[in-house]
C-alpha cells in the first residue's frame, strides 16, 4: 500500500469515527429513546436467525434475503425495534447479495470498529436497540460513495400506502 492510499484510508476511518457522536446528537434532536432488553426478552421477540444477526453480529448467506429484490416504495426499519433506518430511495443493487443502501436516515444508526476475521471494518447498528445491521464500505454510488451492506433478516420492509 502506498502512502497516498494509506492516508486516504486513515482519513476515511477518522471521519467514520466521528459518526457515533453525530448520531448521538441526532438521537437527542429527534427524541429517539434507546431501548434495552435482556437476552431472554430478545430471544422471545426474534427468530433464532434474527437473534444471531441482531444480537450476536452474525451474517446471513448472500443472495438469501427476499429484501435484496424488494423495489417497492417504502421504508426499511430495524427488525428488532422498528426504528426506520432507510427510505427505499436510498437502496441500490450492489450485486453483493445483501440489501444495500447509499445513505441512512440521519442519527438512526451508529458505528463502531469491527476487528473480526483479521480485518478492520466498520460495523453499524440500530441507534435505538443496538441491533447489528451490517457493515459500512466506501465503494458505493454517488452521492455519498458509501455502501451500507445490510442483513435482510435485520430489517423489516414497510411499504408506502397508496
Amino acid at each position: 500500500m502506498d502512502r497516498r492510499t494509506f492516508i486516504r484510508i486513515a482519513a476515511g476511518g477518522a471521519c467514520i469515527a466521528l459518526l457515533p457522536s453525530l448520531a448521538a446528537k441526532a438521537l437527542a434532536d429527534e427524541g429517539i429513546v434507546r431501548i434495552t432488553r435482556t437476552d431472554e426478552e430478545w430471544r422471545k421477540l426474534l427468530t433464532s436467525a434474527q437473534y444471531r444477526i441482531l444480537r450476536e453480529a452474525g451474517t446471513e448467506r448472500p443472495f438469501s434475503s427476499p429484501l435484496d429484490h424488494e423495489w417497492r416504495t417504502g421504508t426499511y426499519a430495524c427488525a428488532g425495534c422498528g426504528l426506520a433506518l432507510f427510505p427505499s430511495n436510498f437502496k441500490y443493487d450492489s450485486g453483493t447479495g445483501w440489501p444495500s443502501f447509499y445513505d441512512v436516515l440521519p442519527g438512526h444508526v451508529e458505528t463502531r470498529p469491527d476487528l473480526s476475521f483479521a480485518m478492520v471494518r466498520t460495523e453499524y447498528h440500530c441507534a435505538r436497540c443496538g441491533g447489528h445491521q451490517g457493515h459500512l464500505f466506501h465503494d458505493g454510488p454517488r452521492p455519498t460513495g458509501l455502501r451500507y451492506c445490510n442483513n435482510g433478516l435485520a430489517l423489516h420492509f414497510i411499504p408506502e400506502k397508496g
